[in-house]
């Protein structure tokens, strides 16, 4: 079976992700399960021949000598793709993730309208966090479309690869890939300040050279979205300042105290009825109290100060889980499963 017909029938069966490895069939991951195409298991040249079919000679050649590589991909349908090839056990192998052809509203994702103010911030840093796979990219899609509807701005992207391509709406926008255009997501910010920007996107903060860039942009007057790798509010803080060292964590938290504007953390779960996924949002919006707590060493603090910000948009990831069951589009083992505190929600529920 051609791969571009493997990729047709999971852009008609709604997969998220197809997975190529000696061995196996083709799988397709539809709904968060991973289901294996009634097929025979591909040999090793079959994988060869596959990743030769999408991948571009230059990341042949990064797959030759580093034994993997990342990048984009435009299917002949208009989808675009996120694929990564690899060796491993000597074969090679590749996971395609399927980008959505469209960009979702707010209103689409389930996110209160209330976060479309950040939007309007001047200056600041909005982080959306989770796991890999748990949306975060088309979130930040959401958010980036709103400012390019709405504002007349110049909006500079910093990707790897690019995933949702924007069209210049009311703002102008460039989008930038890492390894393409870029070589690092730091380089890409710092560069990104001498092109008169207004908002910025950093597509992962991944180490402290990014982060401190990041930090510095907002602190220049500049509107930051970028992602983490966390699962609430409170980690998020904490694992940016334990990546500066000891010396320097203490202007680290009180810059953070100031230029942090929101951490939206997402969770992706099957609904309970019918097909497709939901998202669950913790979000936590900055107030002069959350600075404090930041700037204050008291982190622990934070879920408490989001529960009794309702009136603001706040909410914590197990209020949502708790509206969602309550809604019957989630499960009741899925709102545990995915619960911060499952004892305590289990007593609620």
């Amino acid at each position: 079976m051609l791969v571009h017909e493997v990729m047709e029938i999971a852009l008609d069966r709604g997969a998220s992700d197809i997975h190529f490895a000696v061995g196996t069939p083709p799988v397709l991951r539809v709904d968060g399960e991973m289901a294996r195409m009634d097929t025979d298991p591909l040999t090793p040249t079959d994988t060869e021949k596959i990743v030769k079919a999408v991948a571009p000679d230059e990341h042949l050649n990064r797959l030759e000598e580093r034994g993997g590589s990342d990048f984009g991909y435009a299917h002949e349908s208009g989808n675009r793709f996120r694929v990564a090839i690899f060796r491993q056990q000597k074969h090679v192998g590749m996971v395609m993730r399927i980008i959505p052809d469209k960009i979702f509203t707010f209103e689409e994702l389930g996110l209160p309208s209330s976060l479309k103010e950040l939007c309007a911030k001047p200056r600041g840093i909005v982080l959306v966090t989770g796991p890999t796979g748990s949306g975060k990219t088309t979130t930040l899609a959401a958010f980036i479309d709103y400012v390019n509807r709405n504002f007349s701005h110049h909006i500079i992207t910093i990707e790897d690869p690019i995933e949702f391509t924007h069209p210049h709406r009311k703002s102008v926008i460039t989008q930038r890939e890492l390894g393409v255009d870029v070589l690092s997501f730091s380089d890409g910010i710092r560069s990104a300040l001498r092109m008169d920007p207004d908002v910025m996107l950093v597509g992962e903060m991944r180490d402290q050279e990014t982060i401190g860039a990041a930090i510095t942009a907002a602190e220049t007057g500049h509107l930051v979205f970028a992602t983490l790798h966390t699962n609430s509010a409170a980690q998020t803080v904490n694992r940016i300042i334990d990546t500066f060292p000891q010396e320097e964590q203490s202007q680290v938290r009180s810059q953070l105290s100031i230029t942090l504007a929101a951490v939206i953390s997402q969770t992706l779960m099957p609904k309970q009825r019918g097909t497709g996924r939901i998202a669950a949002f913790e979000i936590m919006v900055s107030t002069p109290g959350i600075s404090n707590l930041i700037r204050e060493k008291k982190e622990q603090n934070i879920p408490s100060a989001i529960q009794t910000g309702g009136n603001l948009g706040m909410q914590t990831l197990d209020q949502h889980l708790a509206k969602l069951y309550q809604r019957g589009l989630i499960s009741y083992d899925q709102t545990i499963a995915n619960a911060q505190n499952p004892e305590e929600l289990k007593q609620k529920l």
